[in-house]
């Protein structure tokens, strides 16, 4: 019987390549945002609040970043029961709000970016252009 198991993890290198291109993408579309980037434990590996970013930005990404690798979806998914429950449950460590991405590699999870600053639609448009220049598995 194997008593151990492998857990993939995104690299730091990994991590601050996805920190830079989501600042640079939210840039092209004017938007201030705080990006942070967990292993599936929520650990946190990288993490940059953009020039300007709002200073409630810097724990909404964090959340948003937690809950992608804790579920391995992207945020926004949840219905309205479970939205508001999950987040009490947890000591507001997950949230549902939109712009939180798993990364998944070959399929396998390795952690989770979570983006706020901007609008809901900006945030997921941000870490869905940052999944693509990392080479991640498409959502």
């Amino acid at each position: 019987m194997n008593k151990t198991r492998t857990i993939n993890v995104i690299t730091t290198e990994a991590a601050l390549e996805a920190v830079n291109v989501a600042l640079s993408e939210a840039a092209k579309l004017g938007v201030k945002i705080s990006v942070a980037i967990v292993n599936p434990d929520l650990s946190l590996v990288a993490f940059a609040r953009g020039d300007g970013a709002t200073p409630h930005s810097i724990e909404t990404s964090r959340r948003k970043a937690n809950t992608a690798a804790s579920t391995g979806k992207p945020t926004g998914w949840m219905n309205a029961e479970l939205a508001v429950t999950l987040p009490m449950g947890t000591g507001n460590l997950l949230t549902n709000i939109p712009g939180g991405m798993p990364l998944k590699f070959g399929g396998a999870l390795a952690g989770g970016m979570g983006i706020a600053g901007g609008t809901v639609e900006q945030d997921a448009a941000v870490a869905a252009a940052a999944l693509t220049a990392l080479g991640a598995d498409a959502i």
